[in-house]
């Protein structure tokens, strides 16, 4: 960018009006100041969520996670870093869609992930205790090919819904920090549950992204309830 000086010149106006202008710019997330080199463009990495799309079940099956096709497919590279494998109490938005009871121990899997190179999501996957005993990869670093919807139906637990919740809301402190957020930038909640033929919660996942590289895009048939039968 130019140099407050260039610009009040280019201009015609004052010290404040520029530097007003620029701060209005990093407000808005466009622009990164770095101290003794100066204002820079920010570069914006998207990646576009597929809507349901994103689930197919020939994705994962294949030996593919999940983030890892839906980027590669967008052109970007996904990569992950674990950041905590442990047993915890469950968090209230988590017992309450896992249907036990607050405070009951489960196993957390959290992760950033990143988008060429940059985060753009905090992920933490919880599960009930007796599901990850019967799927042991879940507790581990590498949870193998496909991610942990493969280790679940290798357990048994045939998935067939998925349940997601969306919010918008400023970043605290500590997620602004690990996502490495420009001041004024967004992020994205979602919840997420995953359940089984017959009805039953297996993962529960909250996730916190990057409002300004996430987009979403979503189709899929009209319902009908009239074409339901008693």
């Amino acid at each position: 960018m130019p140099t407050l000086e260039d610009i009040t010149r280019a201009h015609l106006c004052s010290d404040a009006v520029a530097r007003g202008a620029m701060q209005l710019l990093r407000n808005q997330g466009l622009i990164v100041s770095r101290q003794g080199l100066g204002s820079f463009v920010r570069p914006r990495t998207v990646a576009r969520r597929h809507g349901v799309d994103r689930y197919d079940r020939a994705r994962w099956t294949s030996g593919t996670a999940i983030l890892t096709a839906e980027a590669a497919a967008q052109g970007l590279t996904a990569t992950q870093l674990l950041r905590e494998l442990a047993e915890v109490p469950a968090p209230d938005r988590v017992a309450e869609r896992l249907e036990i009871d607050p405070g009951t121990p489960v196993w957390v899997r959290r992760r950033t992930t990143l988008i060429d190179g940059r985060p753009n999501q905090l992920a933490d996957s919880y599960y009930e205790l007796a599901v990850a005993a019967d799927a042991p990869r879940i507790r581990e670093e590498d949870t193998g090919p496909g991610g942990g919807f493969s280790r679940l139906e290798e357990a048994g637990y045939l998935l067939a819904e998925i349940c997601e919740e969306w919010a918008a809301r400023m970043p605290t402190g500590p997620e602004s920090v690990a996502l490495k957020l420009p001041a004024g930038t967004p992020v994205l909640e979602l919840i997420r549950t995953v359940l089984t033929t017959t009805g039953r919660p297996v993962e529960v996942m909250l996730a916190v992204m990057a409002g300004d590289m996430t987009s979403m895009s979503y189709r899929f048939p009209i319902p009908d309830s009239r074409l339901r039968t008693e």
